[in-house]
């Protein structure tokens, strides 16, 4: 067998056409409830509701998803490291599948509140150990990168599709089979999701690695690991940062289309289809072979710079078509930070890719609870217009001055031992 075709053998196309599935699919879950949950909030709490309790839902309904997959994406990678990642993925999918199809048509604030919980642990086990497959059971630095990076365009797309499929859907089953819905509902998008998630489930079961039987931490060791050890560590907080920034943005994004500008669910879903898309396509750009891989860590720093400025801009866009700008900003700072910031993780990582790359998620995860909560919060707080969006902004800058000299850093020399022989390479 060639080199080529054996890189080729250890994780088969269909492999990774599931993996690629099952991180949309839990992203569809995120992406499809986010542009209603105002209307849905609004409709749960009666006519004539305080705009303020509305932004505070808002905030509290996505921190409390988040926030569970902060709670236990570490816990799930630390299985998939022990037992393999086939059997968390199929716990993960189909645990997801049924708590969104159970609460789907349940009309009470408290049992969205219970859904969001429930959805973000089970989803917790999924895009993490998603990746950590990939980190596993790909030998060459080039295939690691561009596979994480189809994961992650997975994620996004996801997302892309979820806010405008949440309207359509509900349009259609309302055109198609006279299901006269209630204005915010989220039942049949849901249902819909759910579906998919259990028919993800099974291609999962047959596709996925059960084992360890070709990881790649087998076959190559590390015996003297970067000395710079606060590297994952560092790169965990500019996860965090990112994410903060992400969370505030997407809470104002629905709060300030709804009660300041006075856009339509459609126009709202519209911009957050704009911010997946610019997401979307950024990370295919930046993983493309017009890149090379190590070259990526230079961009670190100037997306930062740009999502601390663009976030600093949104309370002064004064309409939708000025939105529409901003929006591409900060999508393509994100677009460009995310990806870059999971394989680096995932390059220190070792043996240990579950661990890591969950406390990725975590770390992500913590960033979107504490940036949603502080969207919802500080939003209508009229002696600090702009709050949430000006205080992510000053923290991305904080992340810009922590990566100045991270480029160097991250490709310090280490040491493997192949064939019984300790090589010096640079990674």
């Amino acid at each position: 067998m060639t080199e080529k075709a054996k890189h080729s053998a250890e994780l088969s196309a269909t492999t990774m056409a599931t993996l690629m599935l099952a991180v949309f699919t839990v992203s569809i879950g995120f992406g499809i409830v986010l542009p209603l949950l105002p209307f849905l909030i609004e409709r749960l709490l009666g006519v004539g509701v305080a705009a303020a309790r509305v932004s505070r839902h808002t905030g509290l309904l996505t921190a409390v998803y988040t926030f569970s997959l902060f709670l236990f994406a570490p816990i799930w990678g630390r299985l998939s490291d022990r037992h393999g990642p086939r059997g968390v993925l199929l716990l993960g999918l189909l645990g997801f599948g049924v708590s969104m199809l159970v609460f789907s048509f349940v009309e009470s604030l408290a049992a969205v509140y219970m859904e969001r919980f429930l959805s973000g642990l089970f989803a917790s086990a999924v895009t993490p150990v998603a990746a950590s497959v990939i980190g596993r059971f790909v030998t060459t630095e080039q295939g690691r990168a561009r596979r994480l990076a189809f994961v992650s365009i997975s994620g996004i797309a996801g997302f892309l599709l979820g806010p405008m499929l949440s309207v359509f859907i509900t349009r259609f089953a309302e055109d198609s089979f006279s299901l006269a819905m209630p204005a915010g509902s989220v039942a049949i998008p849901l249902a819909v999701t759910a579906l998919l998630a259990i028919v993800v489930a099974s291609a999962v079961a047959f596709a996925v690695p059960s084992g360890e039987d070709n990881d790649r931490s087998q076959r190559t060791s590390d015996i003297a690991v970067n000395k710079a050890t606060w590297l994952v560590p560092k790169l965990l907080i500019l996860t965090f940062i990112v994410s903060a920034g992400v969370g505030a943005f997407e809470v104002g994004l629905a709060l300030r289309g709804r009660q300041e500008l006075g856009l339509s669910a459609y126009q709202i879903a519209l911009m957050f289809t704009e911010c997946s898309l610019v997401m979307f396509v950024m990370q295919a750009l930046v993983f493309s072979p017009w890149f090379k891989i190590e070259a990526t860590r230079w961009l670190i720093a100037p997306a930062l710079a740009v999502l601390a400025v663009g976030l600093f801009l949104v309370p002064w866009a004064s309409n939708f078509t000025l939105m529409l700008v901003v929006i591409g900003a900060v999508a393509a700072s994100a677009g460009i930070l995310s990806p870059i910031l999971t394989y680096w993780i995932s390059a220190k990582a070792g043996s240990a890719q579950g661990w890591e790359l969950g406390k990725q998620t975590a770390a992500a995860s913590l960033g979107v609870t504490v940036g949603s909560v502080a969207g919802g919060l500080l939003f209508n707080v009229a002696a600090l217009p702009g709050a949430s969006f000006i205080l992510t902004a000053g923290l991305a800058a904080l992340g810009f001055l922590l990566s100045l000299g991270l480029p160097h850093k991250l490709v310090s020399p280490i040491y493997r031992r192949i064939g019984g022989w300790h090589v010096r390479t640079r990674l």
